[in-house]
């Protein structure tokens, strides 16, 4: 006759493993992001320096004194620029230099990315969100706010997603592109890179609005981190973040 055995209840530190864990952010991720905040902002800051030159906006291929602007600013204050002195020259050291750390860090990190499936995981839009329900659900969540205070959600939703898809793939590679346009020394040899952005002028405007259209997702980027536990995904973007293998964004 066979004997039933009792064992005692499992002590805390015998009870099973809570599910596995991966990190949130990946260290390229987390890298590339800091990185292209640091180059934004003495790209955007070198960039009001070298804009002080010639305050006016032009389309097509030529632009000067006598010209028609579509558009014409004041000269930004010494204080918003990189240096914080008026210098053509020395606006553009820093200019390029971080121009070219931006350029190879976001080929890097999309390399990364399609490597480690953090586009085809968090940023591909699937069919069902392309729903019209799911995107006026979405949009009116964020215009009532209803995230305040609330744990960040399994995954990017759809706002989320189409605005990092723009900043990533359309916004830094055509701000890029188009500061390319705008240098005689490539132009020698892709001359093609202007007829693309209908000449000179035409490439330093649309640079110009890819440049503040990013300066105003970094504000409302900011205030919604502000807005949700700020503290807990500023250490995410810093440690990585863990949530379970279960999850998919």
């Amino acid at each position: 006759m066979s004997r039933t055995e009792i064992h005692p209840p499992a002590s805390a530190d015998q009870q099973p493993p809570p599910a596995a864990m991966r990190v949130k952010h990946a260290w390229t991720t987390r890298l590339w992001h800091w990185l292209t905040v640091l180059s934004l902002a003495i790209l955007f800051m070198s960039g009001l320096n070298i804009f002080n030159a010639h305050p006016m906006l032009y389309w097509g291929s030529y632009g000067a004194n006598y010209d028609q602007p579509w558009l014409v600013l004041e000269r930004f204050p010494h204080w918003a620029t990189i240096p914080g002195y008026y210098s053509l020259a020395d606006a553009r050291l820093w200019h390029f230099f971080f121009a070219s750390l931006l350029a190879f860090t976001l080929l890097a990190f999309m390399i990364a990315s399609l490597i480690n499936r953090h586009v085809q995981r968090d940023l591909h839009i699937r069919k069902s969100e392309w729903a019209a329900q799911n995107i006026k659900r979405d949009l009116a969540r964020h215009a009532r706010f209803e995230f305040v205070g609330e744990t960040p959600r399994k995954g990017y939703n759809w706002l989320q997603k189409i605005s990092y898809i723009l900043t990533i793939f359309i916004l830094i590679p055509g701000m890029i592109f188009t500061g390319i346009a705008m240098s005689p020394a490539m132009d020698a040899n892709w001359t093609w890179l202007l007829d693309v952005f209908g000449g000179r002028q035409s490439a330093r405007s649309l640079h110009f609005i890819f440049a503040w259209s990013l300066f105003a997702f970094f504000l409302v980027h900011v205030a919604l981190v502000l807005l949700t536990r700020p503290l807990m995904q500023l250490r995410g973007m810093i440690s990585g973040g863990r949530k379970p293998v279960e999850e998919r964004a």
